[in-house]
């Protein structure tokens, strides 16, 4: 993004505070003014001294009270506005930073699963930091002193030229100079900093990836690795930032050197011109005032354009996100469907990730209210897909999934996904309360609630247990608890929502025989009353399903019941008597264990 449409587009981002800013912007534009008549009436005064020297009798004292008085005004107006300006300046960036910030992680929390697989939740939460404190600095910077640069600059600089055109002119060549040269560095180091942002990024991904795994790092002794690849990854962002640093110190040098040359400059000619007549003591000194403040003007523009040539990377990753549309959303005239029945049916769904090879191909089957449907097959068999579709993680290209008869894309997101609940093979919990992580799929449940829904997954002597109760904190991704209680509180969780859809996603695959057997006891109480879908490797689990959908390939290859599918001796069969014969030979593992340690 160019620097002029990447500022405009902070700008917009003010929202319902553009009405405040307009009223700032037309305040700068007052001091901007008030400020460029300041030396007019000093230089005035002088001259009105000047012409007086050594003859008090011929000095016009009221002109004289009314330049002064005037000068006075003008200062106390500067005074009084810049307060004024600062203080609604500083609470208009603070509450837009926290709307903005909001408004960012709303958005991010809207993107489809897949927007995930391929952006790392460490940049995520670097670009709304990073990309948030950066727009409070440029908002607050914007109303405090760019806008009256800009317009002490563009607008009052051409002014000069009618006091007088010779300073003016002088000014103007100057001042010109002096941003050829500034514009040459800021091209300098522009994609120097882009490089520089990208190592940033990079070290926020290796940070939260390293304490993500803490466990792993700490059990494989590789604490001085990490510590060392971080060290490493500062080295490199040293190594790009100290040069863009050292274009920058030129810029101070030109900056420093610009303001001893204008002023040298001025006071050179004004003595020339003075002594040829053609200028005044006050002028010499009302444009030396001017080039002490345009010279002030060229440096906060420096500023200006250093900090958004550091910045302008940041920015650009913010609106990169936030540009990015959610594939999934609500329809104009969706509606919310309220508690569904539960009636599930695909008709010729067809899906692609790439739009290359079909995730699934051609679905068609109906799930009826009350229904337990498993899904099997191998990795990659379209599975998951399928039940993703189901819920909305992303929509088909071609055929239509229908819940009650109604189409899922008419109904609000937020209205289908109440009515279902999923249990995730990998389970996933707040850094919070017991509480608070029961209460995601129902916010007002009662304590009442909460104990019948843990009694019921068999998890409330685990609670009871607990010094804290319901108001202990499950630990970052619950690592307070064993992983059969994990699942068990996700299983609580489902109950307490009481969906009339349920999708178990492998959800006992990763536990022991012992917590296995709890937890699918578990599992046969929220399956009750309710369509179940079951994604299950293991075919014992599903030994009672009503029906089984065999995938290959993205497609339904088999369909009946367990024993329907058995009988039919086809790919189903197969599984069943590889794992049977597994089973028998794992259990005839343990007995031969059994009678050499009896022996």
């Amino acid at each position: 993004m160019k620097f002029v449409r990447l500022y405009i587009r902070v700008l917009e981002l003010l929202g319902r505070e553009a009405g405040l800013g307009w009223i700032l912007a037309v305040a700068n534009l007052a001091l901007a003014c008030a400020m460029f008549v300041e030396p007019i009436l000093f230089g005035r005064i002088v001259d009105t001294l000047a012409i007086a020297q050594g003859h008090l009798a011929d000095l016009s004292w009221p002109d004289l009270m009314k330049l002064v008085g005037a000068w006075v005004g003008f200062g106390l107006f500067i005074i009084v506005c810049s307060t004024l300006v600062s203080l609604h300046a500083d609470r208009l960036a603070h509450r837009q930073y926290q709307a903005v910030r909001t408004m960012y992680f709303e958005h991010v929390l809207q993107l489809p699963l897949s927007y995930y697989t391929g952006s790392h939740s460490g940049r995520l939460v670097k670009v709304m930091m990073a990309g948030s404190n950066t727009l409070w600095g440029l908002w607050l910077a914007f109303f405090r002193e760019h806008f009256a640069s800009l317009v002490s600059l563009v607008v009052l600089l051409p002014l000069t030229l009618v006091i007088n055109w010779r300073y003016g002119l002088l000014l103007t060549l100057l001042c010109a100079l002096f941003a050829v040269l500034i514009a040459g560095v800021i091209r300098k180091v522009e994609q120097m900093q882009s490089k520089v942002e990208r190592h940033y990024t990079e070290v926020a991904e290796r940070t939260t990836d390293t304490l993500g795994n803490i466990a792993l790092v700490q059990s494989f002794a590789r604490i001085e690795s990490e510590v060392s690849g971080m060290r490493k990854m500062g080295e490199e962002v040293l190594s790009a930032q100290i040069p863009v640093l050292s274009w920058w110190a030129v810029t101070s040098v030109i900056t420093r050197a610009s303001t001893t040359l204008t002023m040298l400059a001025i006071l050179i000619l004004g003595v020339w011109f003075y002594l040829h007549d053609l200028t005044t003591v006050g002028e010499i000194v009302m444009f030396m005032s001017f080039a002490t403040l345009l010279i002030t003007r060229l440096e906060q523009a420096v500023n200006f354009a250093s900090r958004m040539v550091m910045d302008a990377p940041r920015i650009a990753e913010f609106f990169d996100v936030l540009d990015t549309e959610p594939a999934v959303r609500d329809r104009p005239d969706a509606v919310d469907p309220g508690r569904l029945r539960g009636l599930v049916e695909f008709s010729d769904v067809s899906f692609s990730y790439d739009g290359k090879r079909a995730a699934v191909a051609d679905l068609s089957f109906t799930a009826l209210p009350g229904e337990t449907v498993a899904l099997v097959g191998a990795t990659g068999a379209g599975k998951s897909t399928a039940l993703g579709l189901l819920h909305r993680a992303f929509d088909p290209q071609s055929g239509v999934v229908k819940i009650d008869g109604m189409d899922i894309r008419g109904l609000t997101l937020s209205g289908l996904r109440r009515n279902i609940g999923v249990v995730f093979q990998e389970v996933l919990l707040f850094n919070r309360s017991i509480a608070e992580n029961l209460r995601v799929g129902k916010p007002d449940a009662t304590e009442e609630e909460l104990r019948a829904a843990c009694e019921r997954a068999q998890v409330l002597d685990v609670i009871n247990h607990l010094p804290e109760g319901f108001d202990t904190n499950a630990g970052e991704r619950g690592r307070l608890f064993s992983g059969g209680e994990r699942q068990r509180l996700s299983i609580a969780r489902a109950l307490l929502k009481d969906p009339p859809i349920l999708i178990l996603d492998e959800a006992t695959s990763a536990l022991d025989a012992l917590t296995e057997a709890r937890v699918q006891a578990a599992l046969t109480e929220v399956m009750q009353g309710r369509t179940t879908f079951v994604i299950a490797h293991r075919l014992a689990t599903i030994r009672n399903a009503d029906r089984i959908l065999v995938f290959q390939g993205g497609r339904i290859i088999e369909s009946g019941s367990f024993d329907e599918l058995v009988r039919l001796g086809g790919h189903f069969a197969e599984l069943a008597k590889s794992q049977f014969l597994m089973a028998q030979a794992a259990a005839s593992q343990e007995i031969e264990g059994a009678a050499i340690v009896a022996t």
